[in-house]
């Protein structure tokens, strides 16, 4: 598949998605399955009506084949994303969320929506809570200086939106140093 060179330079939204099905989540499992190897570790007994955690990617495969129900982590719920988008709102710096929240919260709605609560308003407040973000990334990226950026509380997906622009920029920048000091020194 061909991509634009601007998307070549960045991680795409599905491949940071596929990372983030490695995060483990919580399920209720609806069969019993046995310890079970995988490369990236065991997992299980899976023994309903217990809790298990096990990775997204597992979760979404049980959930699809309708073996589990997926419980939605304590920050995909609209209390706390209210309070994360009225702190985005009214503080200057980001709020804190998960690293991955974005892929986690597309991935879980997408296959799971039966088992979270209030959904379209759960959509509605990430929808929000990303323009608020995006908002702030783009005040910051007026400010940028050739001597450093230090930004806390961006997710994964938020850093590789501005990862292509602010190397971009960046080079501009040392190459515009470059220039001036070359300058200074005749």
């Amino acid at each position: 598949m061909s991509l634009p060179y601007s998307l070549r330079t960045s991680i795409t939204p599905p491949e940071l998605e596929l990372i983030a099905t490695q995060q483990l989540i919580e399920i209720i499992p609806l069969i019993a399955i046995e310890k079970t190897a995988f490369i990236s570790g065991a997992f299980g007994p899976l023994q309903p009506p217990r809790k298990a955690k096990i990775p997204l990617w597992m979760a979404i495969n049980l959930k699809l084949r309708k073996k589990c129900h997926i419980v939605a982590p304590e920050w995909l719920s609209v209390e706390f994303l209210q309070s994360r988008l009225d702190e985005e709102i009214n503080e200057p710096g980001f709020s804190k969320l998960p690293f991955r929240y974005a892929e986690i919260s597309k991935v879980l709605l997408d296959v799971a929506s039966d088992d979270i609560q209030n959904t379209d308003k759960i959509r509605s407040l990430l929808k929000d809570l990303r323009e608020a973000r995006q908002a702030k990334s783009r005040e910051g990226l007026d400010q940028i200086n050739r001597g450093e950026l230090s930004v806390s509380n961006l997710c994964s997906m938020e850093i590789n939106e501005i990862r292509p622009f602010f190397v971009h920029a960046m080079g501009i920048l040392t190459h515009l140093h470059r220039e001036a000091s070359t300058e200074d020194q005749l």
